[in-house]
C-alpha cells in the first residue's frame, strides 16, 4: 500500500500499481472530474501511469486541470502529437523533426520537399479531427535506447536517430497513439478524444536546431484550448493583433521602412515616425535632467581591445559585427553602451562625496542578428537602447534600486502602459562576485519591489553572470507582454576595469555599477507603442495633432490662418485645401489617425470659429480657434502625471 497526500490534506492509501486515475477517483473532493494529469511530488505525470512507492514516504499528489497553464501545455503537446500523426497519414514521405508546446499554442518541424499550403493545413486540420474523434489513447513506454535506434531508424526518422544519439540514458520514452510512435518524455492526455478545441494557425521555415548551417525544415504552428469559447476568444485575439500589427500600420502611417538596399534589420525613421521619435527622446532626457542624471554622448566604434576587456568580445562574439581595420587596428561597432559610459568614469579621480554618478545616454548599439530571427521593429540588428550606468557606493545600492524602479514605472506609465509583469532573477550556477555582494544586491533589488508594493515572481538563478536583475514586461491593452524594461547589478564590469573611488578613509573602494534601460530600445518601445494605440496615438504623440479641413475654396485663405495659429502656439496642424470632397477628406484623414479634425466652411469662417471632428467620429460644437488650442494643450501631456 502506498499512502497519498492530496493538496486539501486528506491522506488516503492505494495499492502500488493503480493508475492515477483511481488514485483521483478516492479523493472525496472529487478531483478527477476535471483532471488532465497529475503532479506527483511535484513532477508531471499521465492519468493513464502507475503509482509507485520510491520514497517510502506518502506520495503527493495534485490533479492538473486544463484551466492552469501545466494544463494547457499537456493538452498542446498532445494535439501536436495528433498533428504529426495526421502529417504522417496525409504525407508519408515527411520526416518528423520536433513539436513542443510553446506559450500560445504548439508547432511541429517536419522535413518535406515542398512548403504546406494553406490547402494542406485544411487537409491536416481534417484529418487530426478524425483521429481527435477516434479517441486513440497515449500509450507511454520505456524502451532500451538501442531499441529506440532500431525502432526510428527502421521508420526512416532521422532526426529522433540523431536525439536519441545524443542522450545519456540508457531507456527512452515513447508515446503511441494507434500506428503512430513519436520520442517524447510527456505527460499526455489520456486520449486523443480529450483534445476539446484546436486550430492551425500559420507556418513558417525553421532550420533544424536553430542554425542556417542546417536543413530548413517547415513548421506548422496551432494551438489548442479546454473549449470553443476559449478557442474563438484567442483567435479573436489573433485577428486584433494582425489588425495592430506595427509593421503594417508602420506602412500605412508612413512612420518607417527597411530597405534591401540598406540592409535586414536596419530602420529608416521616415518624418511622421521620426516625430514621434523626437518627442519621446525629448520626454525622456528633460525627465533624466530632472533626475539629476548626466547626459553623455559616445561613439559608435571602438578598438577591439576595449570589447576584449569587457569580455563582450569573449562571450557575446556571434553577436558582433566583424572587425574593421583602421590603420592597421581592428574596431568594431559597438554591441553596448557600458564600457564607454565607464572610460568617462575612469577619466577623473572620483570620491564617495562624488557618488552617485548617473549616467545616460541614447546611444545607438548594432548586433549580428541572424535574419531568420528579425521581426519588424521588435528584433532589428541596429537600435538606440535609452540605456543609463549608475556608479555607487555600497551603501547607496537600495535607495538607487528604489529610485530606478519609480522611474521606470513613471515613464512607461506616462505612456499608457499600466499593467506589468515583474520578474527578480537571483544567482545562477556560475557567477562572479562574492556571495555576500550577491545576498546584498538580492536583498536591497527585493526590497525596492516591496517598498513599492509591486507584486513580483522570483526566477531563481535566472540572473546574469555578473549579477541579479528586475525585468519589467508591460502588458498592451489586448493582453500581450514585452519586455522592454531591466534594472541590473554589475559586480563584474567593475572589477574588469579598475573602476574605484577614494572611501571616507582615503582608500581605494570598488563602486557597485547598476544597468538599467526604462524603454528597451526606442525601436522595440515605438513598435510595442504602435501596436498598443493601433496607430492611434494620443495627443501629445501624434505626429499631426489637427488638420484644417475646407468645405470649399473659398474657405482657404481662413483655414490657411488657423493653420499658421496652431502652429504659433506650438500645435502640429496641417491643412487640407484640395478640391475635393468634405466627407473624402475627413476619410483620409481618419485613416490617417490623426486625432482632430477642423472642418471650416462658410458659418465658421463667419463666426471666426471651426467645427471639430475626433478621429472616432465624435463631432464637437463649433469653438473659437482659442479654444480649440485649450483643448489641445489640456491634452497634450503624458499620462503618467509629475513624478521629479
Amino acid at each position: 500500500m502506498v499512502n497519498v497526500v492530496f493538496p486539501d490534506g486528506e491522506e488516503k492509501s492505494f495499492n502500488e500499481g493503480v493508475s492515477f486515475f483511481e488514485v483521483l477517483k478516492g479523493h472525496a473532493a472529487g478531483s478527477s472530474k476535471k483532471a488532465v494529469a497529475v503532479k506527483v511530488d511535484g513532477q508531471m505525470r499521465d492519468l493513464r501511469s502507475s503509482l509507485k512507492d520510491s520514497t517510502g514516504r506518502p506520495v503527493k499528489v495534485e490533479p492538473v486541470t486544463l484551466d492552469s497553464k501545466e494544463g494547457l501545455e499537456v493538452c498542446r503537446h498532445s494535439a501536436s502529437h495528433v498533428m504529426a500523426q495526421a502529417v504522417k497519414a496525409l504525407y508519408s514521405n515527411v520526416r518528423l523533426a520536433i513539436g513542443p508546446a510553446i506559450e500560445d499554442g504548439f508547432y511541429y518541424d517536419f522535413d518535406t520537399e515542398r512548403p504546406f499550403t494553406p490547402e494542406d493545413l485544411d487537409k491536416i486540420e481534417a484529418k487530426m479531427r478524425e483521429i481527435i474523434k477516434a479517441d486513440f489513447p497515449f500509450i507511454g513506454e520505456v524502451i532500451p535506447r538501442k531499441d529506440a535506434v532500431e525502432l526510428f531508424s527502421g521508420m526512416g526518422e532521422g532526426y529522433k536517430v540523431e536525439i536519441i544519439n545524443e542522450l545519456k540514458d540508457d531507456t527512452v520514452s515513447v508515446y503511441r497513439q494507434a500506428d503512430f510512435t513519436d520520442l517524447c518524455r510527456g505527460p499526455h492526455l489520456p486520449s486523443t478524444g480529450w483534445i476539446k478545441a484546436f486550430k492551425l494557425t500559420g507556418t513558417a521555415g525553421a532550420y533544424w536546431r536553430g542554425s542556417e548551417k542546417n536543413k530548413m525544415l517547415q513548421r506548422v504552428y496551432g494551438t489548442a484550448f479546454g473549449s470553443k469559447e476559449a478557442l474563438k476568444e484567442h483567435l479573436d485575439r489573433i485577428e486584433e493583433a494582425k489588425r495592430r500589427d506595427h509593421r503594417k500600420l508602420g506602412r500605412e502611417l508612413d512612420l518607417f521602412s527597411m530597405s534591401e538596399s540598406v540592409g535586414a534589420g536596419l530602420v529608416l525613421w521616415h518624418p511622421n515616425g521620426a516625430t514621434v521619435r523626437r518627442l519621446i527622446e525629448d520626454f525622456w532626457k528633460g525627465e533624466h535632467v530632472k533626475g539629476e542624471y548626466d547626459i553623455i554622448y559616445t561613439p559608435h566604434i571602438a578598438l577591439i581591445d576595449l570589447w576584449k576587456t569587457s569580455g563582450h568580445w569573449d562571450f557575446y562574439r556571434d553577436n558582433l559585427f566583424s572587425p574593421m581595420d583602421v590603420e592597421g587596428q581592428d574596431y568594431i561597432v559597438k554591441p553596448m553602451n557600458c564600457p564607454f559610459h565607464i572610460q568617462i568614469y575612469k577619466s577623473r579621480l572620483k570620491s564617495y562625496r562624488d557618488l552617485p554618478i548617473r549616467y545616460a545616454e541614447l546611444g545607438t548599439v548594432y548586433r549580428y542578428e541572424r535574419s531568420g530571427v528579425l521581426h519588424g521593429l521588435l528584433r532589428v540588428r541596429g537600435f538606440t537602447q535609452d540605456d543609463a550606468h549608475i556608479f555607487m557606493t555600497p551603501s547607496q545600492l537600495e535607495d538607487e534600486i528604489k529610485g530606478v524602479l519609480r522611474f521606470t514605472l513613471y515613464i512607461l506609465k506616462s505612456f499608457g502602459f499600466k499593467e506589468f509583469d515583474i520578474y527578480l532573477s537571483t544567482r545562477p550556477e556560475k557567477y562572479v562576485g562574492s556571495l555576500e555582494n550577491w545576498a546584498k544586491a538580492e536583498a536591497a533589488l527585493k526590497g525596492a519591489l516591496e517598498s513599492q508594493g509591486l507584486e513580483y515572481s522570483v526566477d531563481p538563478g535566472e540572473g546574469v553572470f555578473y549579477g541579479p536583475k528586475i525585468d519589467i514586461k508591460i502588458k498592451d491593452v489586448i493582453g500581450r507582454s514585452w519586455q522592454c524594461s531591466t534594472i541590473q547589478v554589475d559586480f563584474n564590469l567593475p572589477e574588469r576595469f579598475d573602476v574605484t573611488y577614494r572611501d571616507e578613509h582615503g582608500a581605494e573602494a570598488r563602486p557597485i555599477m547598476i544597468h538599467r534601460a526604462l524603454m528597451g530600445s526606442l525601436e522595440r518601445f515605438f513598435g510595442c507603442l504602435i501596436e498598443h494605440y493601433a496607430g492611434a496615438f494620443p495627443v501629445w504623440l501624434s505626429p499631426v495633432q489637427a488638420i484644417v479641413l475646407t468645405v470649399t475654396q473659398r474657405n482657404d485663405a481662413y483655414a490657411e490662418g488657423v493653420v499658421k495659429r496652431l502652429k504659433a502656439e506650438g500645435i502640429r496642424a496641417e491643412l487640407d485645401i484640395r478640391n475635393e470632397k468634405l466627407g473624402f477628406k475627413i476619410r483620409e484623414a481618419q485613416l490617417r489617425k490623426i486625432p482632430y479634425q477642423l472642418v471650416v466652411g462658410d458659418n465658421e469662417e463667419k463666426d471666426s470659429r471651426v467645427a471639430p471632428r475626433k478621429r472616432g467620429g465624435e463631432t464637437l460644437s463649433p469653438l473659437s480657434v482659442e479654444d480649440f488650442i485649450g483643448i489641445i494643450k489640456e491634452e497634450n501631456r503624458p499620462e503618467g502625471g509629475e513624478f521629479l
